[in-house]
């Protein structure tokens, strides 16, 4: 089987994390191959190549999404269809996505997306909305299956009649296990999120939740970067609590870096079933986070961890003071999230059921 993997950007990501997870799995499976976009250089390309993955840079396939502007980057997917003529396309992204399934379907290769979250969902920007909205109905049209990685996103795909439900399967994402373990229990609690500093997270919610709970012992670890970065450092500084707030940067040993945490946290605009999430429940950390997408299928509110409104900065205080205060809820909850973790969120539960499609799509 020869295999075609498809994603717009090699940026660190959760989608990028998750396509990596793919080609280390399946490459000695199928010949697999790897598309990519803008970020050339980037963490993807680089760990593609140190598999051994041929890696395909597709120079048209850039962001933002343009139709009108998008017909070179049509043609250059189509060239690399007709050279490699793979058995399948697995595109991940809305831009990559959208112009890998119009060009195998134009030449008849078999094809699944996977939906990392939609780009019409609650939270997005309403004119961004609007044209992913109408670009994923005409998608959804092309292409032989979906993967949407959470319920919440495979009911709004039906609500919006994106695509059939016949053709549209829940997987839900999988990380690796580690043996690395947190401590909830200890003190002082040191806080982490890891997320991109970009408009779909809300840093800048954490930060000022934070900043009322200035009494109690804490720090807080940001991992992550992305052009709002600045943006949060100056906040940070403005609240008066550079003291207690560490921007670590794009980190490779995230791992480690929860295994020194007491509290994950995350809030944000929209989701669709984030990495960090179930990383940090693999951790055995407790988790407070932004109700949105598909959060609630990981975080059992009470349980492993708090859901909190879209925006909601007193409810993330309160969540995290309780937290904060509480060293036996810490020490539980994460408990509750570790065995969460492995009933349902392994990367060898997520891999069987994507090959398991892969069979099925191809027969």
């Amino acid at each position: 089987m020869r295999l075609l993997y498809l994603i717009t950007r090699a940026e660190p990501g959760g989608a990028q994390v998750h396509v990596l997870e793919l080609l280390r799995a399946f490459r000695g499976q199928a010949e697999v191959h790897l598309g990519v976009g803008e970020d050339r250089d980037g963490f993807l390309v680089e760990e593609a190549r140190k598999l051994g993955v041929e890696v395909h840079l597709l120079r048209g396939l850039v962001q933002p999404i343009r139709p009108h502007q998008d017909l070179p980057a049509l043609l250059e997917v189509g060239a690399l269809l007709k050279r490699l003529c793979p058995h399948l396309v697995h595109a991940h992204s809305s831009k990559a996505g959208f112009l890998g399934r119009l060009a195998a379907r134009a030449l008849g290769v078999k094809s699944v997306y996977t939906a990392h979250g939609w780009a019409f969902t609650e939270g997005v920007p309403k004119g961004r909305r609007r044209l992913a909205l109408a670009m994923e109905r005409f998608a959804g049209r092309l292409g032989d299956r979906v993967i949407a990685v959470s319920h919440y996103d495979r009911d709004l795909a039906l609500c919006h009649r994106v695509v059939p439900a016949e053709r549209l399967k829940v997987i839900w994402n999988g990380v690796p296990d580690t043996p690395l373990r947190a401590r909830p229990e200890a003190h002082p609690p040191r806080l982490v999120m890891v997320a991109r500093f970009a408009p779909q997270k809300d840093h800048a919610l954490l930060l000022r939740a934070l900043a009322g709970l200035r009494e109690l012992p804490w720090t807080l670890d940001l991992v992550g970067e992305g052009p709002l970065l600045p943006q949060a450092q100056a906040l940070a500084q403005a609240l008066g609590l550079a003291e207690r707030v560490r921007f670590l940067g794009a980190r490779r040993d995230v791992a480690e870096v929860l295994a020194g945490a007491q509290v994950f946290a995350l809030a944000t605009h929209w989701e669709g079933l984030p990495l960090s999430v179930l990383e940090a429940m693999r951790s055995g950390l407790p988790v407070v986070a932004t109700d949105v997408g598909g959060v609630k299928e990981a975080v059992v509110e009470g349980k492993t961890g708090f859901l909190v409104g879209r925006g909601d900065e007193a409810g993330f205080r309160e969540r995290l003071a309780r937290l904060l205060r509480d060293p036996r809820l810490r020490a539980s909850l994460g408990e509750a999230g570790r065995k969460r973790y492995e009933e349902a969120f392994t990367l060898e539960r997520m891999l069987r059921e994507t090959w398991r499609l892969y069979e099925e799509i191809l027969g």
